[in-house]
């Protein structure tokens, strides 16, 4: 028994018995999940009339909010048929248990041995004997075809109606009620190959909704073999069932690895699927809680779909997508419907990135960075924007080869900031990176800026899905990587100084300065075109800025003495390519010497001030009468000591009360 074991056993007594005994073992239905939650202390019952229509999405908020994730939340009483599961894998430890593991490493670590067993050369008949075992468990994990129904059509609706479904709506300036968590399933027409991804779906109304598929994703690209073909596309969601789909669903495979055969090794057990009813082409889990059966028409006119409050804690604006017609609704007779809300961080969605983070770790390392040691994606970064490498460096350029390798491998083309260190520094302690990183960083030299595909949802892009990259480069110098020295001087910064000679800083964030790492963040109010970049020159003319490597701007309105809000929002609104000056002052009491510093502007963009031409999205907060109704119904909630609104803390950053910003 490990240390983790007695910890559980201590903490919980008999409860832990329960997740232990099948921690390895398949969960047979999403009930099966829940109960395991509620013995293990994971997991509220409310029995309290809930509004899915913002009221779920509020309570959750706060909750998830709480430290270590809070709880999973059962909705019981919502007005319809079916309760309401969220925030089930809205922690470290519910997240490992949804994956039935101890840690999330453990996984990592057995697809590394296992590889690693099939690479080893076999030269006798022993070792080729002491395969079998191997390429058994291989095959129990390949998902399966079963014959008849499954426990997802016990019911079949005489009608299909969303409608009859708790569908939420989780934010004031949503384009109506979303599916958050479907796990949906398409086919290329001309292989036959499955894809099983998770898209938001709006609802618009008992038969359809929008299909929120990217250009990048590989749904989108069976969607363009249909149009070529004139076909209708037949396309199967699912919701529930074993939690390995859901996660499964939202992994980075590669388009020639089926997510069943991933959900199938995380239950070990092999995924059983049955046929669809009008969708005979479409397989699905047996065990999942519904099954939404139905089509999209590529020849159909596409629908105008959003806004939508996103994992990146804004606003994704509308666009036109693809209309899903819905044939058929199956489900569970003790059907439960899975939601989740995302928004500003943190969020559940945190830690099923953190998830992804931890079980494609080691694939990475082996096939394409061997020397990465360990990778971090903090939440303020919200998955793309920002990740931290950690590299053995054994050869100048190497971590400029790492960039160009993570940037061109599959869903990491979407990163933003890309941050490399090496084996002396811990990249999970941020204060101990920071200092490390920046004490080997010319910014002349060591920052290095692209572009290429991005995120549809940075709304920082002049062009929507394509836009700058950054890398850092904090890692520990060999000779032929300097250039020239950077000059070090006695000046200390000055902060009051500053703001008398710039009435547009608002305000400064020079903590950072004491714990020996050279970043300030600065609030400012922009007031003219190339505002940020005048002022990052100007600034760096300033004595007090001679040790100052970089400099952070956000709007006005931000609190950059909220560190992790600051960074959220300067990470979401940066354009790395458009939006850094590197400058290079005088150093001062060292004739000829030139310093280095760079200015990064991540404040809101205008057509006005930026010549930005697309719409720029606000960022999600509650409106007032969700916040007091909740306020009102919380001491009959049973979720202990009352929580306020996340969304107070916000209000005032927000620039009027639409999901598009003035302009």
């Amino acid at each position: 028994m490990t240390n983790y074991d007695c910890v559980y056993l201590c903490t919980y007594c008999n409860s832990s018995f329960a997740f232990i005994a099948f921690r390895n073992m398949a969960y047979k239905h999403l009930k099966h999940f829940i109960d395991t939650l509620e013995k293990a202390g994971e997991l509220i019952r409310i029995k309290t009339y809930v509004d899915p229509k913002l009221e779920i999405a509020e309570i959750t908020d706060r909750v998830s909010k709480s430290p270590n994730g809070g709880k999973a939340l059962l909705f019981e009483n919502t007005g319809y048929d079916f309760p309401v599961l969220i925030n089930s894998m809205g922690s470290y430890r519910r997240m490992c248990m949804a994956l039935g593991v101890q840690e999330l490493d453990d996984v990592a670590n057995e697809i590394e041995s296992l590889v690693k067993l099939l690479s080893k050369p076999k030269e006798g008949i022993l070792d080729k004997l002491a395969m079998l075992p191997k390429l058994g468990q291989f095959a129990s994990w390949m998902p399966k075809g079963v014959s008849g129904r499954g426990a997802c059509q016990e019911v079949i609706m005489s009608e299909p109606d969303l409608s009859k479904i708790p569908v939420m709506q989780c934010w004031p300036k949503d384009g109506g009620p979303f599916i958050t968590l479907p796990v949906i399933h398409t086919k290329d027409p001309n292989t036959g190959t499955r894809n099983v991804g998770m898209y938001r779906m709006q609802v618009f109304d008992k038969t359809m909704t929008g299909m929120h598929w990217h250009k990048h994703k590989v749904s989108a690209k069976h969607f363009m073999e249909y149009k070529k073909l004139k076909k209708r596309m037949p396309v199967a969601v699912i919701l529930g069932g074993d939690p390995a789909y859901t996660y499964s669903a939202t992994a980075p495979l590669p388009e020639n690895v089926d997510e069943y055969m991933l959900a199938g090794f995380l239950r070990k057990q092999k995924v059983e699927l049955v046929k669809c009813i009008t969708q005979p082409e479409i397989e699905v889990p047996a065990d999942a809680d519904f099954v939404i059966e139905g089509y999209v028409d590529p020849e159909e006119e596409l629908i105008w779909e959003g806004p939508f409050g996103d994992h990146t804690g804004y606003y994704s604006l509308a666009d036109w997508y693809p209309r899903f017609h819905v044939t058929a609704i199956t489900h569970r007779k003790d059907a439960i419907y899975p939601s989740t809300i995302v928004g500003i961080p943190p969020q559940e969605d945190a830690w099923i990135g953190k998830a992804t983070e931890r079980v494609f770790l080691a694939p990475i390392k082996m096939t394409m960075v061997p020397e990465m040691i360990d990778m971090e994606m903090p939440v303020e970064g919200v998955f793309h924007n920002l990740v931290i490498a950690q590299i053995k460096k054994d050869y100048p350029g190497q971590a400029q080869k790492v960039m160009n390798a993570m940037w061109g491998a599959g869903q990491m083309m979407f990163n933003k900031i890309l941050v490399v260190a090496d084996e002396h520094t811990s990249i999970q302690n941020y204060k101990e990176l920071a200092q490390y990183v920046f004490k080997h960083l010319n910014p002349a030299t060591d920052i290095y800026l692209s572009q290429g595909p991005m995120d549809v949802l940075d709304h920082s892009c002049s062009k929507m899905g394509f836009g700058g990259k950054m890398c850092i480069d904090g890692t520990a110098k060999y000779e032929e990587e300097i250039e020239s020295e950077l000059i070090t001087t006695d000046q200390t910064f000055n902060r009051t100084n500053v703001m008398q000679r710039f009435p547009e800083i608002k305000d400064i964030n020079d903590s950072l300065l004491k714990d020996g790492i050279p970043c300030i963040l600065v609030s400012v109010e922009k007031a003219r075109p190339l505002h940020i970049k005048e002022l990052t020159e100007q600034l760096y003319n300033m004595p007090e800025l001679s040790n100052i490597k970089m400099v952070l701007f956000v709007e006005h309105t931000v609190d950059v003495q909220d560190l992790p809000s600051a960074l959220w929002r300067f990470c979401n609104n940066l354009d790395p390519r458009r939006d850094s000056f590197i400058v290079r002052p005088a150093v001062p009491g060292h004739p000829g010497k030139l310093g280095a510093g760079i200015g990064m502007d991540g404040t809101l963009k205008t057509r006005a001030l930026d010549n930005f031409e697309r719409d720029w999205p606000n960022i999600i907060v509650a409106d007032d009468a969700t916040i007091k109704i909740v306020d009102e119904k919380w001491a009959s909630l049973d979720l202990g000591p009352f929580i306020p609104s996340p969304s107070h803390k916000y209000k005032p950053q927000m620039y009027g009360e639409e999901a598009v910003v003035p302009q």
